[in-house]
């Protein structure tokens, strides 16, 4: 007499060794509470059914004629490893353990994603630490929401130096003090706090506290700051949507202005001066890759507000999100092309045009003061070699009207160029894999010269200023004992047309998170 209950346990056992062939530390681990969930729900399913299989298979047996050639009883007791009982052994017994088994692997396996569950629940769902990389023209530290599978994405940078002005002659201001001292400082800390709400919407932010302190207010003393707080909304990899206060597209450092990823411990001076660094305004655009080569982004923005413009270029017309005057537009966009065939190799350039006016009287005169701001670049890094360069060239019409303005009111702005320019190259090689074979330690030397000039043509009948036409010429050391830190100590010479500037030594340091 056949036992039907026999194809039931054999159905369990393979429905077990199928769940089981992939053992519990091979399982890609999930990325979010509601991959565990989903998998976790069908693995509990399985058990059900596998136990149910298992339960309808030994009642069968238990229902049927033992005295039947196919059964006999045992003569003794077998210790059962799994169910800790003695029980009479039939021919389905031995499935039966191998399914008893199965059973417990994977309610062992169900066990180890629940844990994974309640894991993120009490860390706040904040991700495993992942490899810093940049993401859609980011910095790595800020691209980390991009890598996270949903949820709160928390990364941060900071950086502080020793500066001693090696040069000022004692030069003294109408009050007694220095004009250049010698000073220590907490240039800034920040947080990047990002928020991926699906696969397609996510958040990003950067808060910046600057110079240890808020300062009351004083910028000059310290400041906190929303560097950039913008939503996106990816469509298609030729064209995703972002909005909010975004970096301006614009030059090398002003998106990418991590300490780590560019040479000394200031930023390059014709990218805090000619492009303003850190440029950020309020508005919405696209941003994608044409080909896997070539990728672009391009906002519409509020437009800069000429009152703030001056003989030390645009760099206070910047709106940065703090009730921006949105009179006029502004219109940026930026192609880089990384060309497959020379790895490491990116060139590219961006565009700034709009009218600066805001609808506002300059001396009692209105001005549309059309803006216009290009630049190019490239760089290249092939093993321990890093090479940049990058030229940027200005233009402002109405220079004239505001010029009148600025010496009307006498509030030491003075005359507003009506073009300006800047360049710097800059080249730096890690010698350390020639000292220490296979090292994962960073040590570079580097040079880097600037040239830029923010009065490089004034309004007929306005005088230049020579100060404004500069030269700097910097060499220094870069270590990084590790990837996300850096050491940093370099000598900068500066000088203008009339004469010499002051020369500064800097030491500091840099990480990033």
């Amino acid at each position: 007499m056949k036992h039907k209950g026999k194809p039931l346990v054999k159905t369990a056992v393979l429905t077990a060794l199928i769940t089981l062939s992939v053992p519990v530390n091979a399982l890609e681990k999930p990325q979010t509470m509601e991959d565990m969930w989903k998998i976790i729900q069908a693995q509990q399913k399985q058990i059900d059914e596998m136990k149910a299989s298992m339960a309808k298979g030994e009642s069968k047996v238990a229902n049927s004629n033992l005295q039947t050639p196919e059964t006999k009883v045992a003569t003794g007791n077998v210790q059962n490893s799994e169910a800790k009982i003695n029980k009479v052994v039939s021919p389905q017994s031995a499935d039966t353990q191998v399914a008893s088994s199965a059973v417990k692997k994977l309610e062992r396996k169900t066990d180890v994603l629940s844990q994974e569950v309640e894991k993120l629940r009490t860390n706040l769902a904040i991700p495993e630490e992942k490899q810093l990389k940049s993401a859609y023209g980011m910095g790595p530290a800020a691209s980390k929401v991009y890598q996270v599978g949903k949820g709160l994405s928390i990364g941060g940078y900071g950086e502080a130096f020793y500066q001693d002005v090696v040069s000022d002659q004692g030069k003294m201001n109408a009050d007694g003090t220095l004009q250049h001292p010698s000073n220590a400082d907490l240039e800034r800390i920040v947080m990047y706090l990002g928020y991926k709400f699906t696969d397609k919407i996510l958040f990003n932010s950067e808060i910046e506290f600057e110079h240890g302190t808020s300062g009351e207010g004083d910028e000059v003393k310290g400041e906190v700051s929303v560097e950039f707080a913008s939503l996106d909304f990816f469509i298609d990899p030729l064209a995703n949507v972002r909005t909010g206060l975004v970096l301006m597209p614009m030059g090398l450092i002003n998106r990418i202005h991590e300490p780590l990823f560019y040479f000394g411990n200031h930023r390059p001076v014709v990218e805090q001066v000619i492009i303003p660094s850190t440029w950020r305004e309020m508005g919405v655009g696209l941003f994608g890759a044409i080909t896997p080569e070539l990728n672009y982004t391009a906002y519409v923005v509020n437009g800069l507000n000429a009152e703030g413009f001056s003989s030390a270029g645009i760099t206070e017309g910047k709106g940065g999100g703090s009730q921006a005057l949105a009179e006029n537009f502004g219109y940026v966009a930026q192609l880089n092309y990384d060309p497959e065939a020379l790895p490491g190799v990116n060139v590219g350039g961006s565009a700034y045009v709009g009218n600066s006016g805001q609808n506002q009287a300059y001396n009692g005169q209105k001005a549309n003061v059309f803006t216009q701001l290009y630049e190019s670049h490239v760089q290249w890094k092939y093993r321990g070699l890093e090479f940049r360069a990058l030229g940027s060239w200005g233009f402002i019409n109405d220079a004239g009207t505001l010029s009148a303005a600025n010496l009307a009111i006498n509030n030491g702005q003075g005359v507003v160029g009506s073009q300006n320019y800047g360049w710097y190259s800059e080249v730096g090689y890690d010698v350390l894999p020639w000292l220490i074979k296979d090292t994962p330690q960073y040590l570079a030397p580097f040079f880097r010269y600037e040239k830029l000039n923010t009065m490089a043509g004034t309004p007929a009948n306005y005088p230049n200023d020579p100060t404004l036409n500069q030269h700097i010429v910097q060499f220094g050391l870069q270590y990084k004992p590790i990837s996300q830190v850096v050491i940093k100590a370099d000598y900068r010479n500066f000088s203008a047309a009339s004469g010499n500037l002051p020369d500064d030594f800097n030491l500091g340091f840099g990480f990033i998170f």
